[in-house]
């Protein structure tokens, strides 16, 4: 059987309770492996609901995001724990998909901010806990 530590974490961030949820979980499992956690905000290319629609929609989303991540950056330095932060554009689902490649874990909110909803999960983490490649923890 092959070992392999948990080094590299990366949590994706959408300011909904439950991705502040998993930000926490993420906390608390990089302190005991200490592991490095990476915030990743995805600017999807179309609005989350109407009222994102009804204003001019690029001007919001960045400053949000470096919000978030700031609040985030924050959370994990008062417990000791290095914190990175990286703000894409695209789809979230194919965002985070190709970006975890690069790490040892995913700890996701079990639903976001979009409008959307499933009977269990988010549909976005509800994709990456069938795409991932790595293991992915859902946090509710």
């Amino acid at each position: 059987m092959i070992k392999k530590s948990i080094k590299k974490i990366l949590v994706p961030l959408d300011g909904s309770k439950n991705s502040l949820k998993g930000l926490e979980k993420a906390i608390s499992l990089a302190r005991a492996c200490q592991a490095t956690i990476t915030g990743l905000y995805v600017i999807p290319f179309y609005p989350r609901n109407i009222g994102d629609a009804l204003i001019p929609y690029y001007l919001i989303p960045e400053n949000e995001a470096k919000k978030i991540m700031s609040l985030a950056k924050k959370r994990s330095a008062q417990k000791g724990i290095l914190f990175r932060s990286r703000i894409v554009r695209g789809s979230p689902i194919a965002e985070i998909s190709d970006i975890a490649k690069k790490f040892d874990m995913i700890v996701i909110g079990s639903r976001g901010r979009g409008s959307a909803r499933e009977t269990f999960l988010g549909s976005v983490s509800n994709a990456i806990v069938h795409k991932s490649r790595i293991p992915v923890m859902v946090v509710r």
